[in-house]
């Protein structure tokens, strides 16, 4: 369930939110918004009673300027005090001391968290969160938006407080044993559990019985160890969380032996992660090691503790295996003194480093990989993912050689050659599946640089996933349905082209037709295409590799770009002899590429009898979906759209005066950049007969683009325009777009 209607009964819908989630820790980013929009507030906060310390802690919160708030069940705060009287209150101004001594003659407003931030707190409605009379906690709602909290808002409070309490209260209120929880869910007898108990010598043994024996999955013995501990459960999710780089040295074994693990989240905040995080004299030894003050806990299981340690669990290893290579390579560097060679190219480390980088460049979905040397510092290893740089490893400086040589090798590079360019292809194997990668490599004065682009695997993508607009999709079939023509994609490197026309290729991939693909290198590989690999170094070119198609009988070709006047003009041939050509060309929009092909020296004539369509694309992030949120358009988001869509077609977007936009708040999923994953915006030209004449007269790329347009053509940033009206991208991303273009 994502998306609640809290205009529609909204208890009812907290129920079902609530009983789609199996603790209050996955439910809170789906119920936050939702009691946001019910009390028209702009924060909120769930504190938790902590027995054993007499206090409550801010587990759930809006905001992050404050990691924890802690305070006391006393009158010395709002959210203390209603916890000792377990009474509910409306506060109308936390400031006034008249107001908070009319309650109770102690009761003060704890400020300090509105001083260390820019917030300001206005108004508070605080109400317990009691389930069979036992306070499990408080539920805090600040800030009603241009109006003062009534009567009725507190009613509500205090509705939603306990289906709280009464869905949560093994969570707010802990359990007394560890696996406790299972019992509740109901995944477990009591006696079973006791009889297991008593057979298992540890926590370890009644973990793996409980796996085996009654198929517990990982997740519900991580939230029943969660409930238990009163701290978060983290699975195993290496994209979210790697090991905290810190000075000292811990020692691996010691680690495995305790099960612990030092982690950090995207924004480096470091996490110590325990089996038993009730273990307070090994958290005072990790703490003390560590030599920092602020760290949050988490439990976990000792398997998933031990697989971001580095050990393999399903065939992969986890990050931590990583630092472990690089802390293998310091100590080796380390030994290294200034007489010495450097290190040799197949040093184990070297290798399960170079191994370790395409493996997590392909587990993190990158494009590219960059090894970058850096004079008198360490090699910086940086990868595309999302089409921005990340960085991501460092390798000491002494040992950038022979990781450069390790890729060399993989490549059928030279080894010995450090003063000029070269390119190669190595391939290697992933969960099974062999996964291929170009590589260059660039002498520059720090050392030589390599960038290892990882190829596209796997099949096509259906075309009705490319994010077409419904009119741009129409008029894309009707090309494709034409027995004979020349269809282009055009757009810079790393545009999703060749994505693109391997869609286009899947959906007229049938027995009937007989379709030939060359291309370098082939990256997509579909079941009844004929695909061919050019290699221009022993002659075998885009030219020839038509040529020969010809003579094979077929109904589609597909050339893998059109860099010279030679494949355009046969191309061309191909075309007006009966058979659909498609295409690829590095220009910046549609109408351009007609003239570029006509300055290649094409005859205007035949070109425009030949070309049935020309598709422009890029790129732009998209925001993710697990933080989208929708916001009011602003007078200068209006004003954007309204210039860029420009104003003789404003009137097709059908917008209301007051529309909304979404934008990423920013989460761990995304990294905090409110972004993830990526999405195509474009630009379809058709050839008409209008179009054609201004193509015999060489028209100029300004006329040619006003006929494409009146001929039902939208630019890339009218398209990349709905992309944001529908809610798959920002402005911010069209910019970028507009600027290119």
């Amino acid at each position: 369930m994502t998306d609640v209607d809290i205009h529609q009964d909204p208890l009812k819908q907290i129920h079902l939110l609530l009983a789609a989630h199996p603790s209050l820790m996955d439910a809170y980013h789906k119920l936050e918004p939702v009691i946001l929009g019910l009390f028209d507030i702009e924060r909120m906060s769930i504190f938790q009673r902590r027995r054993q310390h007499q206090d409550l802690v801010a587990r759930f919160k809006t905001g992050k300027e404050t990691k924890e708030i802690k305070v006391p069940i006393s009158p010395l705060s709002i959210a203390g005090y209603v916890a000792l009287s377990q009474s509910p209150l409306i506060i109308n101004d936390p400031y006034s001391k008249d107001e908070l001594a009319s309650i109770h003659p102690r009761l003060k407003f704890a400020d300090k968290f509105d001083k260390t931030s820019t917030f300001k707190t206005r108004n508070i409605i605080c109400v317990p969160i009691l389930d069979a009379g036992v306070l499990m906690g408080v539920m805090q709602l600040i800030n009603k938006k241009d109006a003062a909290f009534a009567q009725s808002d507190l009613d509500q409070a205090n509705a939603v407080a306990e289906i709280l309490g009464r869905k949560f209260r093994y969570e707010l209120g802990g359990t007394s044993r560890p696996f406790e929880y299972l019992v509740h869910r109901k995944l477990i007898t009591e006696d079973q559990l006791n009889t297991l108990s008593e057979g298992s010598q540890d926590n370890r043994q009644l973990i793996q019985r409980l796996s085996s024996e009654y198929r517990v999955p990982e997740d519900e013995l991580g939230n029943a160890l969660s409930v238990h501990f009163q701290v978060p459960f983290i699975p195993y999710l290496p994209d979210k969380y790697h090991m905290f780089q810190s000075e000292s040295r811990l020692n691996l074994s010691y680690l495995k032996r305790n099960f612990v693990a030092v982690l950090a989240d995207v924004s480096e905040n470091p996490i110590v992660l325990m089996a038993e995080p009730n273990n307070a004299g090994l958290l005072m030894e990790i703490e003390s090691a560590l030599g920092i003050d602020s760290y949050e806990i988490s439990v976990s299981l000792p398997n998933i503790v031990l697989q971001y340690l580095g050990e393999a669990a399903g065939g992969g290893a986890g990050p931590g295996a990583m630092d472990e290579i690089l802390d293998e390579i310091s100590s080796s560097a380390d030994e290294l003194d200034e007489s010495t060679d450097e290190m040799s190219d197949d040093a184990p480390a070297v290798v399960r480093l170079v191994s370790r980088v395409l493996h997590d460049a392909k587990r993190l979905n990158a494009s590219d990989i960059h090894v970058d040397p850096e004079k008198n510092a360490p090699t910086r290893v940086r990868m595309r993912i999302d089409g921005v740089c990340r960085d991501i490893t460092q390798v000491p400086a002494s040992h950038h050689s022979a990781v450069i040589a390790r890729i060399k090798i993989m490549s059928n590079l030279n080894i010995a050659e450090k003063r000029v360019p070269q390119d190669g292809k190595l391939s290697f194997r992933m969960n099974g599946q062999l996964i291929e990668v170009r590589v260059a490599t660039i002498p520059t004065v720090a050392g030589e640089g390599v960038v290892m682009r990882i190829l596209a695997s796997g099949g096509a993508l259906p075309i009705g996933k490319m994010n077409l607009s419904p009119n741009n999709y129409a008029m894309i079939e009707t090309m494709i349905k034409k027995p004979h023509g020349i269809l282009l994609v055009v757009g810079p490197t790393g545009s999703g082209k060749t994505t693109t026309l391997h869609a286009i290729l899947g959906h007229i991939n049938t027995p009937e037709k007989k379709i030939w693909t060359a291309e370098d290198p082939v990256e997509i590989t579909q079941a009844g295409l004929q695909q061919v690999q050019v290699s221009p170094k022993i002659g075998f070119t885009f030219a020839n590799a038509l040529r020969a198609f010809l003579r094979a009988d077929p109904d589609v070709i597909l050339i893998g770009e059109m860099r010279d006047k030679e494949t355009a003009h046969a191309g061309i041939e191909a075309s007006l002899t009966g058979h659909l050509v498609l295409s690829t060309l590095h220009t910046n929009s549609a109408p351009e590429t007609i003239t570029r092909l006509l300055d290649l020296g094409l005859d205007p004539v035949n070109f425009s009898d030949a070309c049935v369509g020309i598709l422009a694309q890029r790129l732009v992030r998209t925001i993710c979906p697990n933080c989208k949120e929708k916001v009011p358009a602003t007078d200068v988001d209006k004003a954007f759209i309204k210039r860029q869509y420009g104003e003789a077609y404003f009137d097709e977007l059908n917008l209301p005066d007051n529309f909304m936009l979404s934008k990423g708040k920013g989460c761990d999923d995304c990294g905090n950049t409110g972004y993830r994953g990526r999405t195509g915006v474009h630009e379809l030209l058709t050839m008409t007969a209008e179009l054609r004449a201004l193509v015999y007269k060489e028209a100029s790329v300004h006329e040619m683009k006003a006929q494409a347009m009146k001929d039902g053509m939208r630019t890339l940033t009218q398209d990349g325009i709905l992309k944001v009206i529908k809610g798959d991208t920002d402005i911010a991303q069209v910019q970028i777009i507009s600027g290119m273009s």
